[in-house]
């Protein structure tokens, strides 16, 4: 972590002729010292002249020290540094995160490509610098962060004291299993950062703490980012501490645990809504939605190949199970995606509140709606345009969230109602749905409900680390909601079919239907006529 210290250095860093290629990427560093006076000037000495090369600036932010420290780093400002060292003081003290933060921003708004994160006490080596910048260069990675766990037992040669040692492997053990990752080392503070994937994030929200490091690994791989790690050498001198490890320990687990919550939409956590552009995470339990829909559409099919239309059909998940079965497969989203285009026979970009755009006659054999009615303005003005696009002998296969999930009930007993990124409380739903209100929605629409299933929530998406306890927190919630579906099922899907019979809302539909069309007879068969004449 930050750790401080003190001391005096050579004024020569930089060659006056050593300048970055324009081609390159421009780089920064970011020094985050606090009471570092023995150490910068060691730290920047120690940063080789072909790495010096491909640095643009060096901007040291001194965090409100008690020490000399900025006045030390600015000693090592002259004509031969080519203007390449930047020193700033934070006038109150941020925090280790807070540092970085302010860091982040001067990287953002002066256009660095790459920032290197460096600390000024000396703990990491500048020499190893080139290898955290080679990979995002070549755009490889979106961040690189050096580890010392890769090596096996380079950790412990370097200092690192056991009860660090320990810690360490025993927190990122958790943390994997909790984010479904495999790095090697969660608590390294020397990484390397595309800038533009920095700027993509809501790091501001993160905490001040040291913990600020973990919180944007979580954002990082939530956001889909590409991370790659790189042995580094392990150092441990007489540098100061300032890391307590019980409360950093403490406060990983609650951000981790944070950030579970909030992929399971028990809460919702700012810093971690970093969809990335994709709305749905692919359900991959026997009892998901999706397998459920995908079962319920083979057994429609009876073994042929059956037109279908998937309304918000996303980046293509569901229709890429059904095209590879066969099915021919129409999709319409309100956001493009190149993924949905590959997929789908045909792709269209639509707003679904709107007209259906396949062609004014143009039929199916079913029409899906997953987890799409309670994203739209008027679900009831959707299922009835759907209806005009099936076939006598269509179907429908519908679904979404319960509402009235145990977990939302009891939060509402205990005085708590909150949206999340994603699942039944999505802040884009416009529409919640019980089990019997959403049955209701269908049979007023003019659909006629054949078969009802139920799903359990998503855990292999919340907890993805640990396959045999989600399978089997799977069952046990399957089980409940085969017995109280109202209180235990996270989401229900409807397969049903056209009920012509009147409703009260058809019948309101075709009252106000904008358009009126006169009555024309058909004319009469004058070939029937003559073969009975």
């Amino acid at each position: 972590m930050a750790a401080r210290a003190i001391r005096n250095a050579p004024n020569v860093l930089v060659p006056p002729s050593m300048r970055r290629p324009s081609a390159a990427p421009k780089v920064g560093v970011l020094i985050v010292a606090y009471n570092a006076e023995k150490t910068i000037r060691d730290v920047l000495s120690r940063i080789k002249p072909a790495t010096w090369e491909r640095i643009a600036e060096v901007f040291i932010f001194d965090d409100c020290s008690s020490d000399k420290t900025a006045g030390v780093a600015s000693q090592l400002r002259n004509a031969s540094d080519g203007g390449k060292v930047k020193i700033f003081r934070n006038e109150v003290n941020l925090g280790y995160g807070g540092n970085q933060k302010r860091g982040y921003r001067y990287a953002i708004l002066n256009g660095f490509d790459i920032v290197v994160l460096l600390h000024g006490d000396g703990q990491y080596a500048p020499e190893a610098m080139d290898s955290l910048i080679d990979p995002i260069a070549a755009g490889e990675a979106d961040a690189v962060f050096g580890s010392r766990m890769l090596i096996s037992g380079a950790a412990r040669k370097g200092g690192m004291p056991l009860y660090k040692y320990v810690g360490n492997k025993l927190l990122t053990w958790c943390q994997n299993r909790l984010l479904g990752a495999g790095l090697s080392e969660y608590h390294s503070g020397y990484r390397a950062y595309s800038v533009r994937a920095i700027a993509s994030l809501p790091v501001v929200k993160n905490s001040n703490d040291f913990h600020f490091d973990n919180e944007i690994i979580i954002q990082f791989h939530a956001a889909g980012l590409r991370i790659r790690e790189v042995p580094i050498p392990t150092y441990y001198g007489d540098e100061i501490c300032y890391v307590n490890g019980v409360r950093y320990a403490w406060n990983i687990a609650r951000a981790n645990l944070r950030y579970v919550a909030h992929r399971m939409g028990l809460l919702y956590s700012p810093q971690f809504d970093v969809r990335s552009g994709t709305r749905y995470v692919e359900k991959r339990n026997a009892f998901s939605s999706h397998r459920q829909i995908v079962s319920l559409i083979d057994a429609l099919g009876g073994g042929r190949a059956l037109d279908i239309l998937d309304l918000g059909c996303g980046s293509g998940g569901l229709a890429r199970h059904l095209a590879d079965r066969g099915h021919r497969v129409v999709g319409i989203d309100y956001h493009d995606s190149a993924e949905a285009r590959r997929v789908c026979q045909e792709f269209h970009v639509a707003d679904l509140d709107g007209e259906l755009v396949v062609g004014p006659e143009r039929q199916f054999d079913v029409i899906i709606l997953a987890d799409v009615v309670e994203h739209v303005a008027d679900p009831e003005g959707l299922m009835m345009r759907a209806l005009r696009r099936l076939r006598p002998e269509g179907r429908i296969v519908a679904s979404t969230g319960n509402v009235a999930h145990a977990f939302i009930r009891l939060s509402l007993l205990l005085g708590r109602f909150a949206y999340a990124e994603r699942g039944i409380l999505d802040r884009t739903h416009r529409r919640l749905f019980t089990l019997s209100s959403f049955a209701g929605l269908l049979e007023e629409c003019g659909w006629r409900k054949e078969k009802r299933r139920v799903t359990p929530v998503p855990f292999e998406n919340i907890i993805p680390g640990w396959p045999r306890l989600t399978d089997t927190l799977a069952l046990l919630n399957m089980l409940l909601a085969w017995v109280w579906p109202g209180m235990f099922a996270y989401q229900v899907i409807v397969q049903a079919k056209p009920d012509h019979r009147a409703t009260e809302l058809l019948r309101y539909h075709e009252i106000h239907e904008k358009t009126y069309e006169e009555y024309v007879p058909s004319p009469p068969d004058l070939s029937a006529q003559a073969s009975t004449g």
